[in-house]
């Protein structure tokens, strides 16, 4: 019995990692024929596909799920037509800004399901163009602050990225979304170990926080990232993917008043 229970562990371990796998794949297949769809399916001229890419091969995507993608994006696909890009915009606990951005099939269910978790998590849906000026859009590498020096990554912006700054524990590295991959490129070929790249939504202001706000806004965090899930798991006929993060290094950390405003919740959600 004991080695028949051992077993049974070890599958029930397997199916939950090959579930997670399996989401995850999902998600990035849907980026790369997004990605595809907008500008072609050449990675060298589509630096958003490139990008898409470069993920999916760090998950350990097969690469015939990533070709497969590609030309679903390019034609290929009966439904490729239906998945667009969505940006929302809206406000969280604090009035905080949030960007949220979402692939979807149908764009009126997708708006209402956001409305719905912004108001339940006290936050509220905006107009289009109310936060977005809040933001600007950025290429992003995080690399190890302890492991290296600002030094060692001087490579960076002689390929082309705009600024380095040490967050934490952690080097941030700034680029134009264009030149992303040149960057990434040039670090991995000075044999640096990349934490994490990707073109997000980089404040232009901090909004600072007490404990109780900081809390509720990473509920709201949560929240999103429960939505993406049921959708994932095909709880809707269609499903449809909204992708919200909030960094939680910057919002746990109440400050006083008196405190400088870089210590706001940077949410890109």
């Amino acid at each position: 019995m004991a080695g028949h229970s051992k077993w049974a562990g070890i599958k029930h371990k397997k199916a939950i990692v090959d579930a997670r796998r399996g989401k995850l794949f999902t998600k990035l297949a849907r980026a790369i024929t997004v990605a595809a769809k907008e500008g072609g399916g050449d990675p060298d001229g589509n630096p958003s596909l490139a990008l898409a890419i470069q993920k999916a091969k760090d998950a350990s995507m097969p690469k015939d799920n990533i070709e497969r993608a590609i030309a679903k994006g390019t034609g290929a696909g009966a439904d490729v037509d239906a998945l667009e890009n969505v940006l929302y915009e809206g406000y969280g606990p604090g009035g905080v800004a949030l960007l949220i951005e979402a692939v979807t099939d149908n764009r009126n269910r997708t708006g209402a399901e956001v409305r719905h978790i912004l108001s339940k998590g006290g936050g509220s849906l905006g107009e289009p163009g109310s936060v977005a000026y809040n933001f600007d859009k950025k290429g992003t590498i995080v690399v190890d602050g302890e492991r290296y020096s600002e030094d060692d990554l001087m490579v960076a912006i002689d390929a082309g990225a705009e600024d380095i700054s040490l967050d934490g524990d952690v080097y941030e590295i700034v680029t134009e979304p264009s030149d992303l991959s040149a960057v990434r490129q040039a670090l991995e070929a000075a044999e640096i170990e990349i934490q994490n790249a990707e073109v997000a939504q980089l404040p232009k202001a901090r909004v600072p926080l007490d404990e109780d706000t900081a809390a509720k806004l990473l509920r709201l965090s949560g929240c999103c990232s429960s939505a993406r899930r049921s959708a994932s798991s095909g709880t809707a006929s269609r499903p449809s993917r909204c992708r919200s993060r909030c960094s939680p290094s910057a919002a746990a950390r109440p400050r006083s008043a008196s405190s400088p405003p870089r210590s706001s919740c940077r949410s890109r959600c």
